[in-house]
């Protein structure tokens, strides 16, 4: 369940937030009412979990060279430990976050707030699920904090400012095979992740279709939330409206 911790900046409870899947993905949340947290290496920033050029440079100055290619060992290995859940801070709708985040343009939007994501974990009893907003830096110049292991996991290069991320981690080793009754399913490298059981009625605040699609797949997407059993609003995309 949520468990907050210093090291990790929170927004105010009221802070809307949002995550953009593919309709395939958000089916997926809803058969197994759970959020899918992706392992950190397989992301695609292949700085997540990195240190900074400046904290290397500064390694070199007061570790042995032994020392240093272990340190870098020992935190490559972690990372194949965390895994994330990422949400968009923005008090309206994305046009650049529905380019960035669908592989296709059929896809939903869920909204939602820091206190609702932080309150729809209490069924994952297990883990601990800490939430934080990311900081952007300069990787040539600036040096991440030490004294938490999650530190390198809530920066990024200010390349990525426009993601305005709310990060939510969790520590759990994520199996390259899942095992459903006798059948033993191989999950696509890419996606190596965990499901974090999530209590979707408390987390949702309700759910946006994609822009430019057609009506019969937003009464889709109302079908399949009705299925569901989500007493939740659908609706269409802000960017579908036409001018006045």
């Amino acid at each position: 369940m949520y468990q907050k911790i210093p090291e990790f900046e929170e927004p105010t409870n009221d802070t809307i937030i949002w995550r953009y899947v593919d309709f395939t993905k958000f089916i997926s949340y809803l058969d197994r009412n759970a959020l899918f947290f992706v392992r950190s290496d397989k992301l695609f920033d292949i700085y997540e979990g990195k240190h900074t050029e400046a904290d290397v440079k500064l390694w070199g100055e007061i570790l042995k060279p032994k020392i240093k290619m272990k340190q870098t060992e020992i935190y490559d290995e972690f990372r194949k430990f965390v895994n994330l859940s990422s949400w968009h801070m923005n008090e309206n709708e994305s046009a650049a976050m529905w380019e960035i985040c669908l592989q296709s343009n059929e896809g939903v939007a869920i909204q939602s707030t820091f206190k609702r994501l932080k309150d729809s974990f209490i069924l994952h009893k297990e883990d601990k699920i800490h939430i934080g907003k990311v900081k952007y830096i300069d990787y040539k110049k600036d040096i991440i904090p030490e004294g938490n292991i999650f530190n390198p996991f809530l920066y990024k290069r200010k390349a990525f400012e426009h993601e305005r991320e709310l990060r939510a981690v969790i520590m759990k080793f994520a199996p390259q095979e899942e095992t459903i009754g006798k059948h033993i399913l191989y999950i696509d490298p890419k996606w190596f992740g965990v499901h974090v059981k999530t209590d979707l009625n408390a987390l949702i605040d309700k759910i946006v279709v994609s822009p430019n699609v057609p009506d019969w797949f937003i009464d889709l997407v109302k079908s399949i939330v009705k299925k569901y059993e989500l007493n939740k609003k659908v609706e269409s995309s802000d960017l579908s409206k036409d001018p006045p």
